[in-house]
């Protein structure tokens, strides 16, 4: 599916561009309702706070009350991915979480953030989760550990990034075999993975911060 002409800039990788465009609707949908409050809050202002709400919870229930400052954080990436995912959706539009550059940026943002509060939080302390809960053990899990580590950023991207483009890479084959006959319950179940994959890398982005800020380091 070929990207829309006006988005289209030689000089700049779709996916990028597309990622600008997803930030800028974020950006103005932000301004609208801030500029916008109310009492009585109208409907766009209650979508908003219904899922800003969804996302306090979500992130309340899975960091503890110590995951409040971290809120802002995973709404954006939660937003940013969900509202990326469904773009894929749209005739003409690409999807900006279908590239691994894009998925890796917001992986190794939590992947670095989830060291730093673990230092922050523990001190020196930190290091000894890497090292096993024996001394003698220390050559062997801190290779094993250090890789664990390593790996969660690669699965974060390529798990989005698979399915992502997994997803279109049959929509679009089933678009030129039967273009008058794409079956509804493929495009349903695009339309859950889009959600369903937004919450697993909001969570597991969760699940490492905290991870790292629990007593047991």
């Amino acid at each position: 599916m070929e990207s829309l002409s006006f988005l289209h800039n030689p000089f700049v990788p779709d996916h990028v561009t597309y990622m600008w465009f997803v930030m800028a609707l974020l950006i103005v949908s932000a301004l609208i309702v801030r500029g916008a409050l109310e009492l009585y809050p109208g409907k766009f202002q209650n979508v908003m706070e219904v899922v800003i709400g969804g996302l306090n919870t979500l992130v309340m229930d899975t960091m503890g009350p110590h995951g409040k400052p971290f809120f802002p954080l995973i709404a954006t990436i939660a937003l940013f991915v969900l509202l990326s995912n469904l773009l894929g959706l749209v005739p003409g539009f690409g999807c900006p979480t279908a590239n691994l550059n894009t998925n890796a940026a917001m992986a190794i943002s939590v992947f670095v953030l989830t060291h730093v509060m673990g230092v922050k939080v523990h001190g020196a302390k930190y290091v000894k989760q890497f090292l096993g809960p024996v001394a003698w053990l220390a050559p062997l899990m801190l290779p094993i550990e250090l890789v664990s580590h390593l790996v969660r950023p690669l699965s974060l991207s390529i798990r989005l990034f698979g399915n992502m483009e997994g997803g279109h890479i049959v929509i679009m084959v089933l678009l030129i075999l039967a273009p008058f006959l794409v079956p509804v319950p493929i495009l349903i179940l695009k339309l859950l993975i889009c959600f369903i994959q937004t919450l697993v890398f909001s969570l597991l982005s969760m699940m490492y911060i905290g991870g790292a800020m629990e007593e047991a380091h």
